[in-house]
């Protein structure tokens, strides 16, 4: 696992040579918050780096509900059994496994790693709407990618956590723009229409840097973010 520091924001990097999934801590004074659980081996290598970094984990905070984004997270509420999983209305749906769709959201299937029903034993503690605050967390409802995708906005320093609203890695794009070198996060994204919209939305905030799912942290997005919206 690679380890990186900007600011409040640590990213952890599992399989970065070769399927790069990213997680996070957001340092707050009461601890850490968690943004994603990655891969199920990674509960250790998380708490590890809860160690290294000498706070405790506070909160777990889930961008959505794909098996890259929650892995771990039977294991980590099992080693803190105490510490609240959050996670967006919608997308608690899909953490039970429920591929069902709404009459107002576009037909098209549910795309990913969705867990199968009643594998996932952890239930949320926190239901997320848009405009829920996590301490220093904005959650900002950005579906696309999945019909409950949530980024979350650090109020003090303007770092976005997106999830797979966009990605870095094999180069920059929106969720569901393809990348031939990495085109699993567009494989896997349920609408590209929303997922546009929901890109605006985050250049809205003018985010100092944006952190993804998958890829390295970007410094001042907003350039990239237009030239991938102009595609």
């Amino acid at each position: 696992m690679r380890m990186i520091k900007q600011g409040h924001l640590y990213q952890m990097t599992f399989l970065p040579g070769v399927f790069p999934v990213n997680c996070y801590f957001v340092e707050e004074e009461d601890g850490l918050t968690l943004i994603d659980a990655a891969l199920p081996n990674s509960a250790d290598g998380i708490a590890t780096a809860a160690k290294k970094v000498g706070k405790a984990i506070r909160r777990i905070v889930l961008t959505h509900a794909h098996s890259d984004h929650i892995g771990a997270l039977d294991h980590l509420k099992q080693m803190f059994p105490n510490v609240p999983v959050y996670i967006s209305r919608r997308d608690a749906r899909l953490l039970t496994g429920d591929r069902t769709l709404d009459a107002s959201e576009p037909s098209n299937p549910i795309k990913g790693g969705v867990p199968k029903p009643n594998t996932i034993k952890t239930a949320p503690d926190v239901l997320l709407d848009d405009g829920s605050r996590i301490g220093s967390l904005l959650a900002i409802w950005t579906p696309g990618h999945t019909p409950g995708s949530m980024s979350f906005l650090d109020t003090r320093t303007q770092f976005l956590v997106a999830g797979d609203a966009f990605q870095t890695r094999g180069g920059f794009a929106v969720t569901g723009q393809l990348r031939p070198l990495f085109p699993f996060p567009a494989m896997a994204t349920w609408n590209k229409e929303l997922g546009m919209k929901s890109a605006r939305k985050i250049r809205e905030y003018q985010p100092e840097l944006l952190a993804v799912g998958h890829g390295n942290m970007i410094a001042h997005p907003v350039e990239l973010i237009d030239k991938a919206l102009a595609l």
